[in-house]
């Protein structure tokens, strides 16, 4: 086991194990109009509004962690368009990538409120986003998120697409239910000149159905596309964990992201905050630090600063995701909606 590397202090957010912390996901509430059977209950009960940070303290945090070495933001939820008035957040987020301190902002959708917010986002300077979509089956889209409407996240395709925004598709992959789908989706986004990602099921928060019955590992889906594409290895990265194999026939890429069957944690640079500002560290640990407290106390950053150090010094070398007939339903208590996509 690696030990971790003796920490000194930085400008830059520099874990226990040496790797630079330079994204954040940030939800921006837990709130979603679908309901996922493999994400959250159909019977769900959300924060109280109030627990959550105002738009203006959402950007001090960012802001705060900008100032410290981080380049990437990306915006999720739950669904991070239905939250009131949050185009003002990308508003004033757009400041960083304005004057060069951040790289990239962008966000994590389903869909359902891109066709109004589109040609927003891209005056606000994202560049490209990720639409979570399983199927290209409207009735069992409907089946998948039970409150869906597919024709509306198509429609938000269309204009993102419109708008100029690189659109990369992700989907989840579910035993026995979208099985069928991944050689038309891959066709369809490739078509459209879209990448796609793949996505193992996480066992993250109580659901009706049991994570193992849904859980399909992506080896075999690997082997599925392999049967009707030519699959050819490169070292495409973004700044997520998705690991990228290029199709001959299409000359598109597809993304796998496995914490199951191979996890993505040796190069992790990402940590995550709640929309009640708590950060977490690991997606697939408890652990977690409050930062709504130091950032509420006082109008000055020192505390919140000091409350930043302190977590990245626990960011742990990996997480402890696990799925099979004996192992508890869930290895996270949290909802992935709570936590963030």
């Amino acid at each position: 086991m690696t030990s971790p590397v003796p920490h000194t202090p930085h400008d830059t957010l520099i874990d226990p194990f040496g790797r630079h912390v330079s994204y954040i996901r940030l939800s921006v509430t837990d709130r979603c109009d679908f309901r996922c059977v493999y994400c959250m209950s159909e019977d769900m009960h959300f924060l109280p509004k109030q627990d959550l940070l105002s738009l203006e303290e959402l950007d001090r945090l960012c802001s705060a962690f900008i100032s410290r070495g981080v380049n990437k933001l990306r915006i999720t939820g739950g669904e991070p368009l239905v939250r009131r008035d949050i185009m003002t957040l990308f508003q004033k987020l757009s400041r960083h990538l304005q004057a060069g301190n951040l790289q990239e902002l962008t966000l994590t959708t389903n869909g359902s409120q891109l066709a109004r917010h589109a040609q927003a986002l891209a005056d606000c300077g994202v560049k490209r986003i990720n639409v979570s979509l399983d199927t290209l089956n409207p009735d069992l889209f409907r089946t998948i998120t039970r409150w869906g409407d597919f024709d509306k996240v198509m429609a938000g395709i269309d204009a993102a697409q419109k708008a100029g925004l690189a659109v990369k598709i992700n989907a989840v992959a579910l035993k026995g239910v979208n099985e069928d789908e991944i050689i038309p989706m891959v066709d369809w986004a490739h078509g459209r000149g879209m990448d796609i990602t793949f996505i193992e099921v996480m066992p993250m928060g109580d659901i009706e159905a049991e994570r193992f019955d849904q859980y399909w590992p992506l080896t075999q889906v690997k082997t599925r596309l392999a049967e009707r594409f030519t699959l050819q290895d490169v070292q495409d990265r973004t700044a997520g964990p998705a690991r990228y194999m290029r199709v001959k026939e299409t000359g598109g890429r597809i993304g796998f992201i496995t914490p199951l069957t191979h996890n993505f944690c040796e190069s992790c640079n990402r940590v995550r905050v709640t929309c009640t500002g708590t950060l977490y560290m690991c997606l697939g640990q408890e652990d977690a630090v409050d930062l709504r407290t130091p950032l509420r106390a006082s109008p000055d950053n020192a505390a919140l600063y000091h409350a930043i150090d302190q977590a990245i010094l626990r960011k742990p070398k990996g997480h402890d995701f696990i799925i099979d007939r004996g192992a508890p339903r869930m290895a996270v208590g949290r909802h992935m909606s709570v936590t963030g996509g």
